[in-house]
């Protein structure tokens, strides 16, 4: 006689799908890298078509930090959890060439849920949406800037997995 399955389904992704995706961004990125080493590669990325998505990469990323410096300051209660995340925010816009986001800024004007459960949802679904958004972006660019962007973007999906796993 089967099992009956679980009705609660974990929330996030689950493992397979996370190593999956980081397998394709690796997968992904590797290619882009074997295309040639000048400023600009076959598939159209210009030097500077890489700059404006490598300015794109820093400003978003500052915006992450900017969204958990909000989270933080509406929850101090998640700032012990959220503070590595957040850190590691800031190295990615460092990594993409932006100089602001290592200094705590005001909290974004992004109105912030009342309970601590959905604004964690909340910033899972910003790292996620931005990882998907970096994993197309890095078969645009050339090699070493697509590496950067599939590694984020493997971080980003990491994170969002991560802010959804303590849920349960």
């Amino acid at each position: 006689m089967p099992f009956p399955s679980s009705p609660r389904l974990p929330p996030g992704p689950r493992r397979r799908t996370l190593l999956a995706s980081a397998a394709v961004a690796a997968s992904a990125a590797a290619l882009a890298g074997c295309s040639g080493g000048s400023g600009a590669d076959a598939t159209g990325g210009s030097p500077p078509a890489a700059e404006r998505a490598r300015a794109r990469a820093a400003r978003d990323s500052e915006g992450l930090v900017a969204r958990y410096d909000a989270v933080i300051a509406a929850h101090p209660g998640l700032a012990e959890r959220l503070r590595p995340l957040r850190e590691e925010a800031v190295r990615h816009a460092e990594a993409f060439g932006a100089v602001r986001a290592a200094a705590a800024g005001a909290p974004a004007a992004a109105a912030v849920p009342g309970e601590e459960r959905a604004a964690l949802a909340e910033l899972a679904a910003g790292e996620r949406a931005l990882a998907d958004r970096r994993a197309k972006a890095l078969l645009e660019v050339p090699g070493e800037l697509a590496r950067l962007l599939a590694s984020v973007a493997a971080a980003g999906a990491a994170h969002a997995y991560l802010l959804t796993e303590g849920d349960g």
